[in-house]
């Protein structure tokens, strides 16, 4: 299954917020989903939405999903706790939470027009996965330079995760530790997902 690049606000107003999706809002009156549509839902179904905000936020195929939880199935600790980590170091994600993108499908497309540097290196996969004391730039063009501005200049002023610290004048961000789960900028029950997937891991 190939990656989501459908109406955005149709998947927000059925999963509720979805931040790394979009920075935009939905103009209906109604706005983002409060309430369950009426009639009851399955356990089935319940998990299979926790699965859904996790793949829609991150920008992930079902397979790249699949291949996280695995990951963090066979790693020591909570693997809905590990799963989250993962899928929040991702260098994409960083520079959605940084603020040098407005959003995670904007921070992979300047990754993959090779815009960014790790430790004064081109990455170019979106999915490279950040570890403590790297530090992520920009590349010395201008064009480089203005993308990133833009985005800072438009970013919502929300506070900073913990685990990140931002050099604005630079275009420098710094990755101090491995994300806290309290930081983690999505709603959503983990375990849930980790029970959608446990036939399938």
């Amino acid at each position: 299954m190939s990656r989501y690049r459908g109406p955005r606000f149709k998947k927000i107003r059925r999963l509720g917020a979805l931040p790394g999706l979009t920075s935009k809002r939905p103009r209906s009156r109604s706005g983002l989903r409060s309430q369950p549509r009426s009639g009851k839902r399955s356990q089935y179904r319940i998990r299979l939405e926790e699965k859904q905000k996790l793949r829609f936020h991150y920008g992930l195929t079902e397979q790249q999903l699949l291949r996280y939880v695995r990951i963090a199935g066979k790693a020591k600790g909570s693997t809905g706790q590990i799963l989250l980590q993962l899928l929040e170091m991702r260098l994409d994600n960083i520079l959605f939470r940084l603020g040098m993108a407005s959003t995670i499908p904007g921070a992979r497309q300047l990754v993959n027009h090779r815009h960014v540097l790790v430790n004064g290196r081109i990455v170019d996969i979106p999915s490279y996965r950040c570890k403590p004391r790297d530090i992520i730039t920009t590349r010395n063009e201008q064009r480089s330079k203005i993308l990133v501005q833009n985005s800072m200049d438009s970013a919502s002023c929300e506070e900073l995760p913990k685990h990140l610290t931002l050099d604005s004048s630079q275009y420098k961000g710094v990755v101090n530790q491995i994300i806290d789960n309290k930081w983690v900028g999505l709603k959503v029950n983990e375990l849930l997902v980790v029970e959608y997937y446990s036939r399938k891991t």
